[in-house]
């Protein structure tokens, strides 16, 4: 299943990513390969995540503290935010939950 990310979702992940690797030298390059491991996951099974709040699911990283939220469509799954779990939790709750 085809993953699309949302303007500000993409803005996110290029955030944290630069953050990472100004803080120390190749974590934002483990921090870009865990989230891709997160995506191929979510192609695989997209249901498998639990709800957040409405249709949108959260998938949480393993090594980092952020979460994906996306919602499934019929045919591709849309990432709403890369959301750090510790900052302003519902902050993306506003954003368009489809593409």
């Amino acid at each position: 299943m085809l993953v699309i990310f949302s303007r500000q979702a993409r803005h996110e992940f290029d955030e944290a990513e630069r953050y990472y690797a100004r803080l120390v030298s190749g974590l934002g390059e483990t921090f870009r390969a865990e989230l891709k491991s997160a995506l191929s996951r979510l192609q695989s099974w997209p249901l498998a995540c639990p709800i957040e709040r409405g249709d949108i699911r959260r998938m949480t990283l393993s090594r980092f503290p952020y979460k994906l939220l996306y919602s499934v469509e019929s045919d591709h799954v849309y990432i709403i935010a890369v959301a750090h779990q510790h900052r302003a939790p519902d902050y993306w709750a506003e954003r368009d939950g489809g593409s």
